[in-house]
């Protein structure tokens, strides 16, 4: 199931999808040395890219460790977005990926993101813009449309390509969606109709079945996972493994998962240094709790426990030790239920 980008070949269909405030160089470093086909870098703003901007600066790292590495420019005029591609390519971008499908009122309020959707003819010239400087692959990630009265991203898609676009992504909602109702996974196979690259579709993909039935309706040739990889960095390469053997890695073991979490803590505080790390780091950590209570791992009291206890603790040699606690007391569950 080979996808070719430019001249870079993924090696599986199932990818990390961008999240402002989540995929960030640590999360994107577990996902892509558990076996991710592809994952892709937060939201990065080009102008202040441009402007060298300290969260945005840290938004584009890479430390060199990802291969291929994808960066999402976002941005409203034609002058930053080449200017920012060519700043991504300085900074080790293997592909630069073109934000039209944020819905998010602070980023549709200054005309980017999904906004975008709205003026096609501007949207293009964005589009040129970026493939005109980029020495690399350039992709395009959108949604249906701005709502269900425009939904123009077959046309949106047919134009990118022809102005030299690599790859295209689908979220099957609408901006006005936002993230609400279920995400339309046929309406994407509109898009498929219209281009020859590759396709890649996305909304609600949280297992192999999903990814099946998502590529069976929309004509995807590869998926991507968001919301359904929180707490779990290692989940697009399990997904990819059940997908098609060989091709990603089986579901870790829980000493396995836990040595893949205490390796993303470090990474985040490298990254963000002590206590914003560790202030970053506890979504991750409620995230990855909540898992653990998923999979009836842990009892409603530990989980309860667990998230009073570490949560708020600042201290992060508390919060490491409480994570090897918990997963002692999931592996001591997982023994009793042998």
């Amino acid at each position: 199931m080979s996808i070719v980008i430019g001249k870079l070949a993924v090696k599986n269909p199932v990818f990390l999808a961008p999240m402002s405030g989540v995929t960030d160089e640590a999360f994107r470093l577990a996902a892509h040395q558990t076996g991710a086909g592809l994952v892709v870098s937060e939201m990065v703003a080009s102008e202040e890219l441009v402007r060298e901007r300290r969260d945005m600066v840290r938004r584009a790292r890479c430390g060199h460790r990802l291969s291929p590495f994808v960066m999402q420019l976002a941005g409203r005029e034609a002058r930053w977005m080449a200017e920012g591609a060519r700043v991504a390519q300085d900074l080790g971008a293997d592909i630069i990926d073109i934000n039209m499908g944020c819905p998010a009122r602070q980023v549709t309020g200054g005309l980017s993101g999904s906004a975008l959707m709205r003026n096609l003819d501007h949207a293009i010239t964005l589009v040129e813009a970026t493939v005109n400087a980029a020495r690399v692959p350039v992709t395009l990630k959108m949604r249906l449309g701005w709502d269900e009265r425009s939904l123009n991203a077959p046309e949106l898609a047919k134009r990118a390509e022809a102005a030299g676009v690599a790859m295209i992504t689908v979220h099957g909602r609408t901006r006005c969606q936002f993230y609400t109702g279920k995400a339309d996974w046929a309406a994407i196979r509109a898009v498929r109709d219209q281009i020859k690259i590759p396709l890649v579709a996305n909304g609600d993909c949280a297992s192999a079945d999903d990814a099946k039935a998502m590529m069976l309706a929309s004509g995807a040739n590869a998926v991507m996972i968001g919301r359904g990889a929180y707490g779990r960095p290692w989940w697009p390469a399990v997904v990819a493994e059940q997908l098609n053997v060989g091709s990603g890695r089986k579901q870790p073991s829980l000493a396995e998962e836990l040595a893949i979490v205490l390796q993303q803590n470090d990474e985040t505080l490298r990254l963000y240094g002590g206590a914003l790390g560790n202030k970053t780091f506890r979504k991750h950590l409620g995230w990855g709790i909540a898992r653990l209570y998923e999979r009836d791992l842990i009892s409603a009291e530990q989980t309860m426990a667990a998230r009073a206890g570490l949560l708020g603790q600042t201290n992060n040699d508390i919060v490491r030790q409480g994570l090897r606690e918990i997963y002692d007391m999931a592996s001591d569950r997982m023994g009793l239920a042998a």
